[in-house]
């Protein structure tokens, strides 16, 4: 039966959610269990934007109890990802690690676009389908979310850095709720809206929608006191004035309103009315799905060979213009010299997955300049808005193409990896730059002029190759001698041997 279900863990700012589902006949999610607790980690950042010691201990323990809910579960069944507070903790790498032991399945912290693009396809499969364009908007706890997008496809994506949490912190200090609070945040969120409201000018949407805990707290407020069968601009603003009768969040007793809304719905509140003043939006309906359902969705596109990343790679090699036969080319050997150097032992997966894109787009950076390309490439696709992948998946593959050609100790010094990592790392660079070099000349290489590697120990290596052909090829033996000197300054003994094979 578990085989059978999907499993995602959101770590949003506020609260930690897990959902366990399988997709029926028709396509959707079929809920078997959720679990949700508030942690509100945007609120353990301190002035330094580091997470306290309290807020992690706090969400390490409720990742404890997710773990065994998701014991029974294998890798390919489960994604997790992190949003908008791990994004900008600059301790974040402390406390994903602690976190990836307790949980037993490896965090992503995913990028703002990406998280904007996940909530569309979890809220659109929600709702009934139309090609109409909508607007989906996602109060989070650190983030808010602005996506336009027609059917399944989302087309314009933001992500602001403002949230329930964060301005509720800010604004409304010891929950003090006053007119004037409420204006300060109101104008705050107004100012960052402005800064990115002219994506959205010449896309005219014909219904905005709500998504996530601040939206639907503040529609079931206006259902429960009477003020619209939806969110309108005229039932926040007598919410507001509700609120502030209250004079304190912890106070707020109204009814429609949970209990762990009281302390960060102000911030979301003001949140709400300056997107709504903003964007001139005269109403919102809301959507069942948001985050953790775009993610499961993403997931079963993983699991049924419909991985988006693959998508993504292909639209950036149209984009950029690359060879598409020389990339294939580079990738193909890179993958089998990487697994030669491995004694043909198996590399995961995934490690072997982002070395074949890292070759697909190793000459992204042409479009910039011929000049330092591996440099450009590397910015590239580290800053990029790359629909599927992860920051740190990004990060990987921006290491590899900037390390694939120039001088190889200053290219490692400028890489942090885990020990662990940096083995594997290390194996990948060179079966990339030696791809690199021996298919400089843009040509299919015979399969027979490799001959094989032999593998002295963990850092010795015989490398022997066909001797006619380096002879044909005297660029090719002069740079891979050259290759293999560098690495020798790394401890790598690698040594290039030409052996003569009768025809």
């Amino acid at each position: 039966m578990t085989n059978e279900l999907l499993a995602t863990v959101d770590l949003g700012s506020n609260s930690f959610r897990l959902l366990i589902g399988k997709i029926d006949d028709n396509g959707a999610i079929y809920v078997v269990d959720e679990i949700k607790e508030t942690v509100r980690l945007a609120g353990g950042l301190d002035a330094n934007n580091n997470l306290n010691r309290e807020s992690q201990a706090l969400a390490l323990d409720v990742l404890s109890r997710f773990s065994e809910r998701l014991i029974e579960f294998n890798r390919s069944q489960v994604r997790v990802v992190a949003t908008s507070t791990l994004r900008v903790a600059a301790n974040a790498n402390e406390f994903i690690s602690k976190a990836n032991k307790i949980l037993g399945f490896k965090i992503e912290v995913i990028s703002g676009n990406e998280e904007a693009r996940l909530i569309y396809i979890g809220a659109v499969h929600s709702l009934e389908h139309t090609l109409d364009k909508r607007l989906v908007i996602d109060i989070g706890g650190g983030s808010t979310e602005f996506v336009i997008g027609s059917g399944y496809d989302p087309q314009i994506m933001e992500s602001v850095t403002m949230g329930c949490v964060s301005f509720s912190n800010r604004y409304f200090e010891d929950g003090e709720l006053t007119e004037a609070n409420f204006d300060n945040a109101i104008y705050a969120a107004r100012s960052k809206i402005q800064t990115m409201e002219y994506l959205f000018a010449d896309h005219e949407w014909v219904l905005a929608i709500g998504t996530s805990g601040t939206a639907k707290s503040l529609y079931d407020l206006c259902i429960e006191y009477g003020y619209a069968d939806h969110i309108t601009l005229d039932g926040l603003y007598k919410i507001k004035k509700l609120m502030i009768k209250h004079k304190k969040s912890k106070h707020l007793n109204l009814n429609g309103l949970k209990e762990d809304r009281r302390a960060v719905i102000p911030g979301g509140l003001a949140i709400m009315i300056a997107i709504l003043e903003e964007l001139k939006v005269s109403d919102m309906s809301i959507a069942d799905g948001a985050l953790r359902e775009g993610v499961m969705y993403d997931l079963l596109g993983r699991k049924s060979n419909q991985d988006l990343r693959v998508s993504t790679v292909k639209s950036l090699k149209r984009r950029y213009s690359i060879d598409e036969e020389q990339s294939m080319r580079v990738a193909n050997l890179a993958l089998y010299l990487c697994k030669e150097l491995n004694g043909g032992g198996m590399f995961e997966a995934n490690y072997l997955q982002r070395l074949e894109w890292a070759c697909e787009l190793y000459e992204i950076g042409l479009s910039i300049s011929h000049n330092d390309y591996h440099k450009h490439g590397s910015y590239i696709l580290r800053n990029a808005d790359m629909a599927g992948f992860s920051q740190p998946e990004q990060k990987f593959m921006a290491d590899l193409v900037r390390s694939h050609r120039g001088g190889l100790s200053k290219a490692c010094t400028s890489i942090r990896l885990t020990r662990k990592i940096k083995i594997r790392f290390l194996l990948m660079m060179l079966s990339f730059r030696l791809s690199v070099i021996l298919n400089r000349n843009r040509k299919e290489i015979s399969n027979g002029v490799i001959k094989r590697i032999n593998i002295i120990d963990k850092n010795s290596f015989q490398f022997i190759v066909d001797q006619q052909w380096l002879q044909q090829n005297p660029l090719t033996m002069y740079s891979l001698n050259e290759e293999f000197e560098q690495w020798r300054a790394l401890d790598f003994n690698i040594e290039l041997v030409a052996i003569y094979v009768k025809a």
